[in-house]
């Protein structure tokens, strides 16, 4: 059986942001296509350019909130990496990370992250 690779959420975001670039310099070539037809270029010009803001808009996002993740030093690697919620992944061994005792020693899963889960969680323990 294959082992699972996990993915740290802040390169997930940031290789979205990245699709999304590329996407509208795509989209931007495929208008030049249609030079004859000039409202059809400048729709995929439109579309092209609203992609690139878009992913402007990511880049930013997740910039803050990298700033607010919590730095640490990976166990495994002992590179420094950032975590985002209560499970995470290491950017550079892909090693699942937890900062939360009670999930230690638990099979990583990205639902220890939603709010839904911890409030079952909550519940559970009342």
């Amino acid at each position: 059986m294959s082992q699972l690779v996990y993915s740290s959420k802040i390169n997930k975001i940031r290789s979205f942001a990245l699709i999304l670039i590329f996407a509208g310099i795509l989209l931007m070539y495929v208008g030049l296509i249609f030079k004859s037809r000039e409202w059809l270029m400048v729709i995929f010009f439109i579309f092209g350019l609203l992609a690139i803001f878009a992913s402007l808009i990511v880049y930013l996002w997740i910039g803050t909130l990298s700033l607010r993740a919590v730095p640490i030093i990976c166990p495994s690697c002992e590179k420094p990496t950032k975590m985002l919620g209560r499970v995470d992944a290491c950017m550079h061994c892909k090693q699942p990370l937890t900062l939360d005792k009670d999930l230690e020693g638990m099979e990583f899963d990205e639902k220890y992250n939603k709010r839904k889960y911890a409030k079952q969680k909550n519940q559970s323990t009342d």
